[in-house]
């Protein structure tokens, strides 16, 4: 005979399942934390402009600089010197939506406006082992079971290639495998980084032939890339430069990332600190608008922080909270695809540090509108490291934060003056009323992991800590591996590439 689902037992069995509308969906709206003001983002864009056209960008690669000069910048000392005029033209041909594709075209997403999407990033070196708990190398196989595993987090809307592998030998082994492990591992958009330009072309190629026809992958780009072409401060990087070119030729979004360090490669002061930063990543524009007009490129524009007294990057902290929302605010501003960086936590253990400082950074970020946050999930370490449980615990905070955003509907309905009426002359509480049950569903998130039990109930479960929880359900979700690719698709892809990781299916 079935269990009566009635009752307290049967109001938590059917909070447990998956809820049929999601109270807290991605791309909710920000822009309601503004560290600055009009005039302050006038006078740091007017700071901006002054750099790019008196001082001007060093190290201009030679293409590069025929093509400023034909759209009538100055090159002089070895500087090329960017006109307002062509900042101005930049900024006006850039997109203010861009599309990034999933492989399933269902989990593609719309950034730009005040659209709100979490995501990953990183290039962690090392892993927090999921069983013993230290930290290691990162490899091949760890960044497939990455990409797997975020593939079912409702809440990282794409995924960027988080760790490094380091057991491959070779840049070209290095970015194919890095690519074919976020193909096979998730259908979500993702980002990659390309060391050498002459790599993007045969990358294409496998994409193609995962697709199953030439030119498939060019037509709909669901691989977009991570590019820095900038090197602070105010100088070009010409291998970066050069695999902006091949991209850009196959029509795939460019993020173009600058990381500037306060106090060391940008002024200490925030606000100079911005200006130098605004100025290198609007470069950057003003060189992906002389290679193609209107190509999509997210404004990456990423403050990053070091400890004065110490001279070591700090990802986490009030400062690289601020910083990067101020950035997101001027992106904004300009009418610009915005993208930020947060949740780059100091923490090497899962602890309160972690909680404290992912949760300060994302949330600004979020507030402040940014259309893309990296970083968002899994890194540790002030991203030297990256862990399979802190992917499932920072799921459940980005869910917090979309549901913040999501904001409150105030309604006739939901006012709900009859409703109150009938508790008071009825029986005094609102539980079971539909009204609260509709709002149950609709209005709450519940995370996975957090406890909220009473601590006599949580003792007798076992006194599981947050950590414990997450590890749990990370072992639980990497039991699945993904089919997105055709065993025939596969098999032709790993006779024409070295593909070093074993198969999965």
């Amino acid at each position: 005979m079935a269990r009566a689902t009635g009752g307290r037992a049967g109001r938590h069995l059917r909070r447990s399942q998956a809820l049929p509308i999601n109270p807290a969906p991605p791309g909710g709206g920000g822009g309601q934390y503004k560290p600055l003001s009009i005039s302050d983002m006038e006078q740091i864009y007017e700071m901006a402009l002054r750099l790019l056209e008196d001082l001007g960008v060093g190290e201009v690669p030679g293409r590069l600089r025929d093509l400023f000069v034909q759209q009538g910048a100055r090159f002089e000392a070895g500087r090329i010197h960017i006109p307002r005029r062509l900042i101005a033209q930049a900024i006006a041909s850039a997109p203010k939506t861009i599309t990034l594709h999933g492989r399933d075209a269902a989990r593609s997403i719309q950034v730009g406006g005040d659209r709100v999407h979490f995501g990953t990033g990183g290039a962690a070196v090392q892993t927090l082992d999921l069983d013993s708990g230290d930290y290691r190398a990162s490899t091949l196989q760890d960044l497939y079971d990455f990409a797997r595993l975020q593939d079912q987090l409702t809440n990282v809307s794409w995924f960027t290639r988080c760790c490094v592998a380091t057991d491959l030998v070779g840049e070209e082994a290095l970015d194919v495998n890095t690519a074919y492990a976020l193909l096979m591992g998730t259908s979500k958009p993702v980002a990659t980084s390309f060391t050498l330009a002459e790599h993007v072309a045969p990358i294409v190629k496998m994409m193609d032939m995962a697709e199953g026809r030439e030119g498939a992958f060019s037509e709909r780009p669901w691989l977009a890339a991570h590019i820095s072409p900038m090197i602070s401060p105010l100088r070009f990087g010409a291998d970066a430069v050069e695999v902006c070119f091949e991209c850009v030729a196959h029509n795939i979004t460019v993020s173009c990332i600058t990381a500037a360090q306060s106090g060391a490669t940008a002024p200490a002061t925030p606000a100079g600190f911005l200006a130098q930063s605004l100025a290198e990543t609007l470069a950057a524009l003003a060189m992906v608008h002389v290679m193609k007009p209107g190509h999509p490129m997210i404004f990456s524009n990423w403050p990053f922080v070091i400890d004065l007294r110490s001279g070591a990057f700090s990802g986490g902290g009030g400062e690289i909270a601020l910083m990067n929302a101020a950035s997101a605010q001027l992106s904004n501003w300009l009418g610009l695809v915005s993208g930020v960086a947060s949740s780059m936590t100091d923490s090497k253990a899962i602890d309160a540090q972690y909680g404290a400082e992912k949760g300060v950074t994302a949330l600004a970020a979020a507030l402040s509108g940014a259309n893309m946050i990296y970083e968002s999930a899994g890194m540790t370490a002030a991203l030297l490291g990256v862990s399979f449980e802190g992917f499932v615990l920072d799921n459940d905070m980005l869910g917090h934060i979309y549901r913040m955003l999501r904001g409150i509907e105030v309604t006739e309905e939901n006012l709900g003056f009859q409703v109150i009426v009938d508790a008071v002359q009825g029986d005094g509480h609102f539980l079971g009323h539909p009204q609260t049950m509709a709002a149950m569903e609709r209005d709450y998130f519940y995370p996975e992991t957090a406890d909220r039990e009473a601590p006599i109930t949580w003792q007798e479960r076992g006194g599981m800590d947050a950590q414990s929880r997450a590890k749990a359900k990370a072992r639980s979700l990497l039991q699945w591996h993904p089919t997105y690719v055709s065993a025939e698709a596969d098999a032709r892809i790993r006779a024409v590439f070295d593909i070093q990781l074993p198969p999965q299916r």
